[in-house]
């Protein structure tokens, strides 16, 4: 890559308001991925980009990823429309609005770029969407852990990234419609929280929580940061006994609060597996493979494929508490 072209790039990142750039100095014969996820900067996009870095070695792609500054739908357009422009083969995306990037992917189908997306089951113009779990089981077994600590019943509140992130509100809905049939003790407080992927947002919103609904005994975050954010707030007013914290978190970030019990029990599957999946299948795409039911997924296994949907799913969903914490946390978690 020359000089100008280095330049052109950081130019075009700055301007997008990127943090962290693509990695694009491969040879020019090598095709290349760039992935747009939500926010660029927290560890779980961080491990999402090692795994998108480890499969663009094992599959000689010239892959990458970048993410906005901020949680903001439009900026990730604007990141999406700078990749059309300079002609990637392959865009990955996790969306935060599904209805506000289907135009912007519709026109790289147009342009002939593929489109791999994850979290993104609704989202139209992509190729294929990847998960590593099954999205209505991952919020139902969220709530049985709420329940549980709940001793099923009683007031909680759901946080979720945006009102419109795709698969934290599937989860959630998922997750309500369980406690409805199975929990008639307990009760949605409110609306769900946006906020679940800022550790500020949902640390402020928790202690409005407590003041505003003080019958409130659960909080099931959605989003990595969402639980950490609440289980700060939580300490800090001494209510761990009180209020159980349920959610999706990273174990390395979480571990000080899961070891203490504010955190009662966290969920994920492994953002890195994550970013490796799609390059994974972005490589299936470029070489004209085909892709069926129960293909096995280099690296991830046997996976469950909905040809008509375009989606593309393997069974990955792991828990984190005081017994797990530490060996998911040796795994690079």
């Amino acid at each position: 890559m020359n000089r100008r072209r280095m330049l052109s790039l950081l130019a075009a990142g700055a301007a997008g308001g990127v943090l962290g750039l693509p990695h694009l100095a491969a040879a020019q014969d090598r095709r290349t991925m760039v992935t747009v996820v939500k926010i660029a900067g927290i560890p779980w996009f961080n491990a999402l980009e090692r795994g998108v870095l480890r499969g663009a070695k094992e599959f000689d792609l010239a892959a990458s990823m970048i993410g906005p500054a901020n949680v903001d739908p439009a900026q990730q357009v604007k990141l999406l429309e700078d990749l059309i422009a300079r002609k990637v083969d392959v865009i990955g995306l996790v969306p935060l609005d599904v209805k506000v990037t289907e135009p912007v992917l519709r026109r790289a189908q147009a342009g002939g770029i593929t489109v791999i997306t994850h979290e993104g089951p609704e989202q139209e113009g992509r190729t294929w969407n990847v998960e590593l779990i099954d999205s209505v089981s991952f919020g139902e077994e969220q709530m049985k852990k709420l329940a549980a600590e709940m001793k099923e019943q009683g007031e909680y509140v759901i946080y979720v990234g945006t009102l419109t992130t795709p698969l934290h509100n599937k989860w959630a809905d998922a997750a309500i419609a369980y406690q409805k049939k199975h929990y008639p003790k307990m009760k949605l407080a409110t609306d769900r929280f946006p906020g679940g992927d800022e550790i500020d947002t949902s640390q402020r919103t928790t202690l409005d929580v407590i003041k505003a609904y003080p019958n409130v005994r659960g909080i099931l975050g959605f989003g990595s940061n969402g639980p950490i954010g609440a289980g700060n707030a939580v300490r800090q007013r001494r209510l761990g006994q009180r209020i159980a914290i349920v959610g999706t978190v990273l174990p390395s970030q979480a571990k000080p609060l899961i070891m203490d019990g504010t955190i009662r029990e966290g969920f994920l599957w492994s953002p890195n597996d994550a970013g490796y999946a799609m390059v994974a299948v972005a490589k299936l795409v470029l070489d004209g493979r085909k892709i069926e039911d129960g293909m096995v997924i280099p690296g991830l296994g046997k996976a469950v494929v909905d040809v008509p949907n375009r989606q593309i799913r393997v069974d990955r969903i792991m828990r984190i508490n005081k017994q797990t914490v530490d060996g998911l946390i040796a795994q690079g978690l």
